[in-house]
């Protein structure tokens, strides 16, 4: 089973790259950033709550956001494989992801993590507000205040996987097919 961790900053690109990885590879997406909005647009308690700390630009708390991982994974048990993107984003949820994973014998292959400067994050996410409305992405303060979250508590999260040789950094920055033909070599070299 192919699983990877799709990882990187508010606006590298994830979701983007995502959609071709699945179409290539025949995989699972799972973004926790799409489950949430799904939970919140339906006005559930999760999605009230998660709403609550993604609107300061807060992350989701470890428990909930593992709760509504593995329902995600339980969902799909014919599934290829994932990509898990927008987690893990603490150490505590990557220890989680490999515990449930081994549980159905299998783990993460790689950790394919998109490298972009921050003035250039801030300008794809201002673009994305526009688009889409979200209110999120159209306020440069809580854009910012989302990096610095992503810098002081998510990044850690690469040195777990560098440390089990799993880790593999992708520069973020070019055309959607020119980052995409980076990942699929760093996936091909895992074969």
């Amino acid at each position: 089973m192919l699983n990877i961790v799709l990882f990187g900053p508010p606006g590298a690109g994830k979701g983007t790259q995502a959609v071709k990885i699945v179409e290539k590879y025949n995989l699972h997406h799972i973004s926790t950033g799409d489950v949430f909005r799904y939970n919140i647009k339906n006005e559930t308690a999760l999605g009230s709550l998660a709403k609550s700390f993604m609107d300061k630009g807060e992350l989701v708390p470890d428990e909930v956001t593992i709760q509504m991982l593995e329902a995600e994974v339980d969902k799909n048990p014919d599934a290829a494989g994932f990509i898990f993107d927008g987690f893990p984003r603490t150490k505590n949820q990557a220890g989680a992801l490999e515990k449930f994973l081994r549980a159905k014998n299998s783990g993460i292959r790689a950790m394919i993590a998109l490298d972009v400067p921050e003035d250039e994050l801030v300008k794809r996410l201002l673009l994305r507000g526009k688009d889409s409305g979200r209110k999120d992405d159209s306020n440069e303060s809580i854009i910012r205040n989302r990096i610095n979250v992503y810098n002081e508590q998510t990044s850690v999260v690469a040195n777990f996987y560098e440390a089990k040789g799993h880790f593999r950094k992708i520069d973020g920055v070019g055309t959607v097919d020119e980052i995409f033909d980076k990942i699929c070599g760093a996936i091909e070299e895992l074969n």
